[in-house]
């Protein structure tokens, strides 16, 4: 098989997600909240997984019903 290396719209914009993270991280060790940085990533992370369970267990009752 072929592999596509053909530059596509989203790994242009995986690309620039990417850059923007270490730019934002680069620029609260200049501003000294790197903690409060990490806090935030490590909350959203979080909320997100149990939002996500949360979503399944409700589409699975529903289609259950």
């Amino acid at each position: 098989m072929k592999k596509n290396n053909k530059i596509t719209i989203g790994k242009t914009r995986s690309a620039l997600y990417k850059s923007a993270k270490i730019l934002g991280d680069f620029n609260a060790v200049k501003r000294g909240t790197i903690g409060r940085r990490l806090t935030y990533r490590l909350t959203g992370k979080i909320s997100a997984r149990i939002l996500s369970k949360l979503i399944r267990t409700i589409s699975k009752i529903f289609k259950l019903n």
